[in-house]
């Protein structure tokens, strides 16, 4: 196996060699002793005329082949979910139907598991009225159902603009949920991964927001397959899910804590809905394939391996985690270019791309290696780093 030279803090390189790609065993069905759902980017199509951050063209060959890669090791998909850079810069709603619609199909076909994002993008993140966030959510819940899928309602960011109580909340989520034909997972995302989302539920308390969570736990119970956990809390998402009715799961959403929440305390345990399970799929799968043999020490081994890369891909600021799943997928040689929807590939260092290389790497998780670092030499090169 060859070298390269990658930078590294303070002006100095240091020799990496290349590892051998691991081999992992495919698993095409699904796990039993959790559910496992990554939440997948978009791949971009450069060769069309756009300008980032006006409905960029989509790749949509190379995007549904991933989701085909995603379901040989039993990974399941959240479609349309905050990977997938839906929202403004990013994907607009038209877009996001066809990308909901592709995914069911390939899904179906894989019988793999899905669930699909709804949301109220398409009335835009400023204030309006609570009648026209919900009649957005509503549209968006009928174009999904339609689809015979079942849904993960998504943060609002006209509804934190537009809200006032927390009993503005309940309404609105109380009027979706009645509407469900299929028990659906419920996204409460911290400020850790989007700032602007600061007082969701109506309290920047996180207790007194949990206590509005739960309520509507409570009153929904039968319309609520579970509540996607985004608050980069251990404890706190333990404290969450033992106050949870009976039933509900909590999807964790801790991309860099998952190994111990998932496996639980032997009464509670999380599933996973996670960004991180696009980059990580082939290790993850080796790891749900130990735990649903009972073998939780290999299962925390495998997890843990990935730990490292996870934690340095969802520093903060988190939310542009999307770079480095862009970056990998290249590099990984899943899409033939380094460029992401909104155009904000630039928006993680050279160090931090450099550093990502070097851990998929140690994980021997490029499945063409010298792919690999042919890639990250032009990359490097491209960005004036001489090789």
């Amino acid at each position: 196996m060859s070298n390269i030279t990658l930078p590294v803090a303070g002006g100095d390189t240091v020799s990496v060699a290349m590892k051998p790609a691991r081999e992992f065993a495919k698993h095409p069905e699904k796990f039993v002793s959790r559910t496992v759902l990554a939440a997948p980017h978009v791949v971009a199509d450069v060769t069309k005329e756009y300008t980032p951050g006006h409905t960029p063209p989509v790749d949509w060959d190379a995007t549904m082949d991933f989701r085909r890669h995603l379901f040989s090791y039993g990974i399941g998909v959240a479609e349309g979910m905050d990977t997938s850079e839906r929202g403004e810069g990013g994907l607009t709603w038209d877009q996001a139907k066809t990308l909901i619609k592709l995914g069911v199909e390939v899904a179906r076909d894989a019988d793999g598991d899905v669930v699909c994002g709804v949301g109220t993008d398409q009335i835009g993140t400023g204030a309006t009225s609570l009648s026209a966030v919900t009649q957005a959510y509503l549209e968006q819940l009928a174009f999904v159902e339609d689809l015979g899928a079942a849904s993960v309602i998504r943060a609002s960011h006209a509804l934190v603009a537009s809200a006032q109580t927390a009993e503005d909340y309940l309404s609105v989520y109380g009027e979706v949920l009645s509407n469900v034909s299929q028990p659906a997972i419920v996204h409460w995302l911290g400020t850790g991964f989007d700032p602007s989302l600061r007082g969701y539920w109506g309290s920047e308390d996180i207790h007194t927001a949990m206590e509005t969570v739960l309520s509507m736990a409570n009153t929904y119970k039968d319309k609520l397959r579970g509540i996607k956990f985004s608050l980069l809390d251990e404890e706190l998402e333990k404290e969450f899910r033992r106050a949870l009715p009976e039933g509900i799961k909590v999807f964790t959403g801790d991309d860099y804590g998952y190994t111990n929440l998932v496996l639980g305390d032997g009464t509670h345990h999380s599933h996973g809905l996670l960004g991180v399970l696009d980059p990580i799929a082939p290790i993850a799968s080796t790891a749900f394939a130990a735990l649903d043999n009972g073998d939780e020490e290999t299962f925390v081994k495998e997890m843990n391996m990935s730990i490292p890369l996870a934690v340095k891909m969802f520093e903060a600021p988190a939310d542009r985690y999307k770079v480095g799943v862009v970056f990998l997928a290249w590099l990984s040689g899943f899409q033939s270019h380094y460029r992401m929807v909104t155009g904000r590939e630039g928006m993680r260092s050279l160090l931090h791309l450099s550093d990502l290389f070097r851990l998929t790497n140690d994980l021997g998780m490029f499945p063409d290696p010298e792919l690999a670092r042919h890639r990250m030499q032009s990359y490097l090169s491209t960005n004036g780093v001489d090789q």
